[in-house]
């Protein structure tokens, strides 16, 4: 079986990160890293880079954890891209971090967040950094 973990190179990525390694761990599962960029955009900050990739692979090696990292560039968006990989039979859970959010930013802009949390059938761990 396998933890899905929706990750961006940013404070709630990395809060992902953490907690679906805690995940993979208990579960004795393997650890798949997703991280996904429409490509329409000159600078996608969300999309990692290889310094941020290589970070991630080595974190996950020194801890002994079976992972696989995939990095998807395409037209469609982060909360498609994991809504459709969490279909695969063998994810047993999703793991995002979720960022502050107005309740008017939410409505006008809607939510990667909340699209996953609707679309998704398995298990969902969804976790804030801390404050």
């Amino acid at each position: 079986m396998t933890v899905l973990v929706g990750y961006v190179p940013s404070p709630e990525g990395e809060a992902a990160l953490r907690a679906g390694i805690d995940e993979a761990r208990l579960r004795d599962e393997k650890l798949l890293v997703v991280n996904t960029s429409r490509g329409d955009a000159l600078l996608d900050t969300r999309f990692a880079q290889e310094p941020d990739l290589a970070h991630v692979r080595e974190d996950l090696a020194a801890l002994g954890v079976e992972f696989e990292i995939r990095q998807v560039l395409g037209g469609r968006d982060a909360a498609e891209e994991i809504i459709d990989l969490a279909e695969l039979p063998d994810v047993s859970l999703v793991v995002i971090g979720l960022r502050r959010r107005s309740a008017v930013g939410k409505l006008i802009m809607g939510s990667a967040a909340q699209q996953i949390l609707m679309g998704v059938d398995c298990p969902i761990l969804a976790v804030k950094t801390a404050s």
